[in-house]
């Protein structure tokens, strides 16, 4: 087999958490965070509706169209914070209490205090 067979795809390294897309560019790895896709996906869709109510395509839209083209900014961003509270929310009512973990620390910190008990500090 030849070198580039043999070569093995790179991995984004484990900082780089939030990237989601990636291709490789000349030998190094270039990556698009969540961030950048969102800021791309409002941009895309503030051009569009900029365009269309504005009337840049040269489309006759009809009224009733227009009248809900207006304000769907408003009713997307409120959408957006109602998604928000609920999946907050959501995450709040189902979080899980670490149970193992907890009793691990509090024998760590036992632990800990027995050493410096031994050491001559008084609690």
């Amino acid at each position: 087999g030849s070198a580039a067979a043999k070569r093995e795809p790179r991995r984004i390294p484990e900082a780089d958490v939030g990237a989601v897309w990636s291709r490789e560019d000349a030998g190094r790895v270039v990556s698009m965070t969540k961030l950048a896709q969102w800021l791309w996906g409002l941009a895309l869709l503030g051009s569009t509706w900029a365009a269309l109510t504005m009337g840049a395509l040269g489309l006759e839209l009809p009224s009733s169209f227009r009248e809900v083209l207006w304000p769907l900014p408003a009713y997307l961003l409120v959408s957006a914070g109602c998604y928000a509270l609920g999946t907050v929310g959501y995450r709040v009512a189902t979080f899980h209490d670490c149970e193992d973990a907890a009793r691990e620390l509090q024998s760590q910190i036992q632990e800990a205090r027995a050493d410096l008990t031994r050491r001559g500090l008084r609690f």
